[in-house]
């Protein structure tokens, strides 16, 4: 376009009212009038805009984004302080700062801002992506189940990352678990014996090692076992990378994107790092719960007390509660160890280990097991008394126990008891017509001295009558009215009183619940019951468990 002589004057005034100094500027500088038309630029805005020149209009001259802003100023002076339009021009990005001029004319001195546009964006990812790993460590850190745990991060990782999304835990056996994840698809978990070497740097990734850079996995190679099915379209960039855990790694992570998909850049490779970091931090966690609860619960299925039944005609019941409502073992303990017929005694166990929580319930457990052992000499109560009371002595523990055994053997329609206290409450005996009698047994405590002193005493269950084994827990319960007083021994006859004729079952249920009322929310020790009762029914009933002939062996 020719500039007319018209517009060489305007051109000529112009750099008069802008002055002559403002061509060396180091900006590029273009006048404008009213009506949109270039009035003058010096040699950078040339540079800048290589096909503008005096004379023509902005619209043509320069980014829409510009001849709109000076649209909108319609003649109006610039308003001070106000923020300057910016866009882009070619690969940079440009601010434009208006200056007004005489004649309604405007100086727009264009600023490259291209850098620290481009500062902002990268602190806006950083940012963005801070929120997503922090999003990442909540919601993965709040499940301890490992299944779930594998589903949520690659979901997660097909969600902020990439198309699609495969971890890979470790091997259990020959196979691997799997967990596929498209992105907005539904997520599949598999078990599969998988070829590891069949991706480049998935069996380096397993073993923990750096991933390899995106640039140098070539997806044509890719075996059909990585691709989810809900995957549509060709593999064009791939991520392999480790998942971190605590000591052992926890897996690996493939990410995907098809070919109509930007490659993996960089910063996105750091990034999925970062990712994979949290994901096996939580991974590995999960594991490590789930290891620990699965080894606790082995454990503590051997602390637990039995379940009891009737055994050789003779009913046996149970029920402990431990001192806090969240533990399920504690420092009370029975057992019931069954003759190998009829005509063999049946021992019976109750114990009260000083203590409580899960130190006292160890102890529990060693007692236990060696009364086990002393099984054949279980004819013999004051024996297998001296024997424990030595191992205790020779233990690193360094807590006491009391304890009462009972041998119990069917005759007819009555069963023959003898029982033995060692530092234990005495048991008691609640008769078919609601008599309670309290048993004459004696004795010192074990793991505290040298020698047991014990006091066996025999006695005889008739039909309808039943013997009570109890620890302190119950005598002891503080509850009532003003949360201050002992249930107590008499307290407990009464109650026993009144359960004259009932099951084993039964009595056992009626002492703990009675017991469990008295004390309320209120703290407690440790409470322990077992009953040994002889059913009303003429004879056998059942024989270990199964119903027999009526006839006592």
């Amino acid at each position: 376009m020719t500039a007319s002589p018209s517009s060489s004057s305007r051109s000529r005034s112009a750099d008069t009212r802008v002055g002559s100094a403002w061509g060396d500027a180091p900006y590029p500088v273009l006048v404008v009038d009213r009506h949109g038309t270039v009035v003058q630029l010096n040699d950078a805005a040339r540079l800048l805009l290589p096909g503008a020149a005096s004379g023509d209009g902005l619209r043509e001259a320069a980014p829409s984004w510009l001849s709109e802003a000076h649209r909108l100023l319609a003649g109006e002076p610039p308003t001070p302080g106000a923020t300057p339009p910016s866009g882009p021009v070619n690969d940079r990005i440009v601010q434009a700062h208006p200056t007004a001029a005489a004649d309604g004319d405007v100086v727009w001195w264009l600023v490259d801002d291209t850098d620290r546009h481009l500062a902002q964006r990268a602190a806006r990812n950083a940012q963005a992506r801070s929120e997503i790993l922090s999003e990442v460590s909540s919601t993965l850190l709040s499940t301890l189940n490992v299944p779930r745990c594998m589903e949520v991060a690659a979901s997660m990782a097909a969600e902020h990352l990439a198309e699609a999304a495969v971890l890979v835990a470790p091997a259990q056996g020959r196979r691997h678990p799997v967990t596929y994840a498209p992105q907005g698809g539904p997520v599949v978990q598999v078990t599969r014996q998988i070829d590891t070497h069949s991706v480049p740097g998935l069996p380096e990734a397993l073993q923990g090692f750096p991933p390899v850079p995106a640039r140098w996995i070539d997806p044509s190679v890719l075996p059909e076992w990585v691709i989810p099915d809900a995957f549509t379209g060709t593999v064009g960039s791939v991520i392999v990378t480790p998942l971190p855990g605590h000591g052992v790694p926890a897996g690996a992570l493939i990410l995907l994107r098809s070919s109509t998909e930007q490659a993996f850049t960089e910063g996105e490779e750091v990034f999925a790092r970062l990712f994979a970091a949290r994901a096996g931090a939580a991974l590995s966690a999960a594991r490590l719960y789930t290891e620990q609860a699965t080894i606790t619960a082995t454990l503590m299925h051997e602390l637990l007390p039995p379940t009891l039944h009737r055994v050789h005609g003779v009913q046996y019941a149970g029920s402990y509660r431990a001192a806090k409502d969240h533990e399920r073992v504690g420092g009370d303990f029975y057992d019931v160890h069954p003759g190998a017929d009829p005509s063999q005694e049946t021992l019976v166990v109750l114990g009260d280990v000083a203590g409580k929580g899960l130190d006292a319930a160890v102890l529990t457990g060693k007692i236990r097991n060696t009364l086990h052992a002393l099984l054949p000499l279980a004819g013999d109560h004051q024996r297998v008394l001296d024997l424990l009371n030595g191992a205790l002595l020779s233990s690193r523990h360094t807590r006491f126990a009391t304890m009462v055994l009972a041998s119990v053997r069917r005759r007819a329609s009555r069963a023959q008891l003898r029982l033995t206290s060692a530092g234990h409450l005495p048991p008691l005996i609640v008769r078919a017509d609601g008599r309670v009698e309290e048993v004459a047994s004696r004795g010192t405590l074990i793991g505290a001295l040298p020698t047991v002193a014990a006091h066996t005493v025999e006695t005889v269950l008739e039909q309808g009558d039943a013997c009570l084994l109890y620890t302190d827990g119950i005598t002891e319960a503080r509850g009532g009215p003003l949360g201050d007083e002992l249930f107590g021994e008499a307290r407990l006859k009464r109650a026993l009183g009144d359960c004259a004729g009932m099951p084993a079952e039964a009595v056992v249920e009626h002492v703990q619940m009675l017991a469990a009322d008295w004390v309320g929310g209120g703290r407690h020790d440790d409470m322990a019951v077992v009953a040994i009762g002889v059913p009303r029914t003429g004879g056998l009933s059942v024989v270990n468990g199964h119903r027999g002939d009526g006839k006592d062996g």
